[in-house]
């Protein structure tokens, strides 16, 4: 059969595969079979602007084509379930995050997190190119103020920090953080930062949204 091409030369194949992954929750549904393919095939033809009844028929090939070629990802996602699964999460309520506008004293900030590790706190310290970010607990609020009150850009308060601990084959496992970072947005919760070390996870949410994260976390 001979493929059907836009303006551009670019295959109707090739559009379809290129729409599906730049909807996720289309590619989602196709690895899980829970698509209608004519609605799919509708749906694309229409936000394309493909008409041609040749091209709406190649739609539906393209589609069927490629949900086999996602075998492969299906593998892999059982992979990130399995890894994720027996990972361990831990909870740290009354959690505030500081934005703080660089340049900053480094003799000072050493000084400062060197105070909350000896009182065996929170802390974790994050280099942008304009600004730091500060995650630590509401206990060291007034020091955080005294030590950087000319330099605070932005606060948040009321904050919950989530860690994973997984193990160290999560380095080998491409989309892990993505799948968790889906999970926080399919549910509608927003992360308010999010960072990793190694086999270590860590991501800042808002109290109220707690309750629905254990929910969807719990695998």
């Amino acid at each position: 059969m001979k493929k059907e091409k836009n303006q551009k030369g670019t295959s109707t194949a090739k559009r379809v595969q290129q729409y599906i992954k730049d909807h996720p929750y289309i590619k989602h549904c196709l690895k899980n079979g829970l698509l209608n393919y004519s609605a799919l095939s509708r749906k694309i033809s229409k936000e394309l602007n493909i008409t041609n009844k040749t091209s709406i028929e190649a739609i539906l090939v393209a589609a069927r084509r490629y949900e086999h070629s996602l075998s492969k990802e299906i593998d892999n996602d059982k992979n990130i379930k399995n890894i994720l699964a027996h990972s361990e999460y831990q909870i740290k309520n009354k959690i505030v995050v500081y934005i703080l506008r660089k340049p900053i004293d480094i003799k000072l900030m050493g000084q400062f997190r060197k105070k909350i590790e000896q009182d065996t706190g929170t802390i974790y310290v994050i280099e942008g190119v304009k600004n730091y970010t500060l995650i630590t607990q509401e206990m060291y609020s007034e020091l955080v103020k005294q030590k950087f009150k000319n330099i605070i850009v932005h606060k948040n308060t009321n904050q919950v920090l989530i860690s994973f601990t997984s193990s160290k084959n999560i380095e080998n496992v491409p989309g892990c953080v993505a799948f968790l970072t889906s999970l926080f947005a399919e549910n509608g919760v927003n992360i308010t930062e999010c960072l990793s070390c190694w086999t270590d996870t860590l991501f800042v949410i808002h109290a109220d949204d707690v309750s629905r994260a254990i929910g969807f976390l719990t695998l």
